[in-house]
């Protein structure tokens, strides 16, 4: 029979989980708590959150949900990261600390709908911002777009250059192609 507090926890997390587009499952056997306190932080800067789920309720949660995916990968000591941001700056954050404590060990991932395992996610992080992707993409289009419109007003340009040189030239130029009919 559940209790009040853990129906609670269920809706709580369920509550969380529902404004979630990435979540990621660890494992954080072998971490201490300042270590977690640590992780905590440097998610919180990426505008996500990392919690110590109970699997058996957690798998409740995310029962009938877009999460629900990742219910088989509930096992053994599982923390929960959850953002509604960018995914990319997540998996950056999680690599970054995995590097400093390779004691957590990432399990798999819910990226906007798609199952990632830890592989996937390290390549994740390997990409660009959001951010980033799309300057690139506006420098991609607006390079060529600039060409083109240089080289459509080049035939102007030049027109203008040679008529420039007429009018500069002036009478002279007149006179001296009527001496040469003559």
């Amino acid at each position: 029979m559940p209790t009040q507090v853990k129906v609670e926890s269920v809706e709580a997390l369920k509550e969380r989980l529902g404004t979630a587009k990435t979540a990621v499952l660890t494992e954080y056997r072998g971490l201490t708590v300042r270590q977690i306190s640590d992780l905590r932080k440097q998610l919180k800067a990426t505008a996500s959150e990392y919690k110590v789920v109970k699997n058996r309720l957690a798998r409740i949660a995310v029962k009938d949900s877009p999460l629900g995916p990742l219910a088989p990968h509930l096992k053994g000591p599982t923390g929960l990261v959850i953002t509604a941001q960018d995914p990319v700056s997540v998996a950056k954050a999680l690599q970054a600390f995995v590097r400093a404590n390779p004691a957590l060990t990432i399990k798999v991932g819910l990226v906007e709908g798609a199952v990632l395992e830890a592989p996937a996610l390290k390549a994740l992080a390997d990409l660009p911002s959001k951010e980033a992707l799309r300057a690139q993409l506006v420098g991609a289009l607006q390079g060529p777009m600039s060409q083109l419109v240089s080289l459509l007003t080049a035939s102007h340009r030049e027109l203008v250059r040679i008529l420039q040189a007429r009018t500069d030239s002036g009478p002279e130029s007149k006179g001296s192609s009527q001496e040469s009919s003559s």
